[in-house]
């Protein structure tokens, strides 16, 4: 019997439909691939079901149906043999692959995800997350107080994602004239990390909240190698910002609600020299070609913290609002944007009409 396969022809929209309700499946699939690893155990040459299920001691016939389902998106690819190897897109949920994102897909498939996108109507309506509703606490709260280990998935996954971006962002920036730099909250300090080893007369601070600033990178702490030339400065860029630096890095926390966004550039143009750059690092849900992911992420935000991602023109708003003027907007890499900004005026005029 001869088989037509039809994959990669575009569905009518009837089909379409039916795929995208059901785009579920999809994530829980690809959530499946991570746990099980599959991807680990699946080396350069191509492999058989039954010789996969042995090495992630799972069934063979319903891994085949995994596998099946996932090769129709392009994560894995099955022969003619009925075997199958690796893609571009499935190398990205090895463990030691240097891009992996295999922390990534399973945060963003995490339990709380299936209770709360069934009520994305709800956040639709009311303009507010749903998890206060759903488990009586705000998001971050819950997560570290009710679901320990999603915290640490969350942390695994922020801190991938950071140290990939931050080779990036320290690629993309000249900073060749500034001799310091503020990472404003600026997480572990990757970003911060790999702009001091690329620039080593710079001297640097990282900003957030204690307890991530904490877990820093190691370089940045005591004893690391980039820790003479770094300030650690636990605290809240909503209250304060350390002062004087040439450069301050905004990178993607201009995604809460308009009051702490306010605040924070405040704070950051009272703190700052007039002159100073300010550099704003953020996904835009108008970007192309990432906009179904950051598409996705706006609404992911929506839910749990009554978040949003900006457009480029919504972005740029707040920050002329603020009292910066942006010189330029440039893109990273696919999915990130930089607004290259300036802090206007004189500190006592600047603080006043921030």
């Amino acid at each position: 019997m001869t088989t037509v396969t039809t994959v990669g022809t575009a569905p009518p929209p009837p089909m379409r439909l039916r795929e995208l309700a059901f785009g579920a499946a999809c994530a829980a699939a690809v959530r499946a691939a991570a746990r099980l690893g599959v991807a680990d155990a699946l080396g350069e040459d191509p492999m058989s079901a039954e010789e996969l299920a042995k090495e992630v001691k799972a069934e063979p016939r319903p891994l085949r149906r995994l596998l099946r389902a996932l090769s129709c998106h392009g994560v894995f690819a099955e022969d003619g043999d009925g075997r199958f190897a690796h893609t571009g897109v499935s190398r990205l949920l090895r463990e030691d692959d240097p891009n992996s994102m295999r922390d990534v897909v399973l945060w963003c498939t995490e339990p709380w995800t299936w209770d709360a996108w069934p009520l994305l109507d709800e956040a639709v309506r009311s303009g507010r997350s749903v998890v206060p509703d759903l488990y009586g606490k705000d998001f971050f709260a819950y997560l570290h107080q009710d679901a320990p280990e999603s915290a640490h998935v969350f942390n695994r996954a922020m801190t991938r994602s950071s140290e990939q971006s931050a080779r990036d962002v320290a690629a993309f920036l000249d900073l060749s004239e500034a001799e310091s730099v503020v990472d404003v909250g600026g997480g572990q300090g990757h970003v911060l990390a790999s702009l001091l080893e690329r620039y080593p007369g710079m001297r640097g601070a990282l900003l957030d909240l204690p307890p991530v600033v904490a877990n820093a990178d190691p370089r940045l702490r005591e004893g690391g190698a980039l820790a003479d030339r770094v300030r650690i400065v636990p605290g809240d860029c909503r209250t304060a910002v350390p002062a004087g630096a040439d450069v301050y890095i905004v990178k993607n926390i201009l995604e809460w609600d308009d009051d702490s966004t306010r605040r924070t550039l405040r704070n950051i143009i009272a703190a700052a020299r007039p002159g100073a750059r300010v550099v704003v690092i953020e996904n835009l849900v108008d970007d192309t070609p990432s906009m179904r992911f950051t598409t996705a992420m706006d609404l992911l935000l929506l839910l749990n913290v009554g978040g949003a991602k900006h457009t480029g023109r919504s972005m740029a708003e707040r920050l002329t609002g603020a009292g910066l003027a942006i010189g330029s907007v440039r893109p990273v890499n696919p999915y990130l944007h930089a607004f290259e900004c300036t802090v206007p005026g004189d500190g006592p005029a600047r603080a006043a009409g921030a």
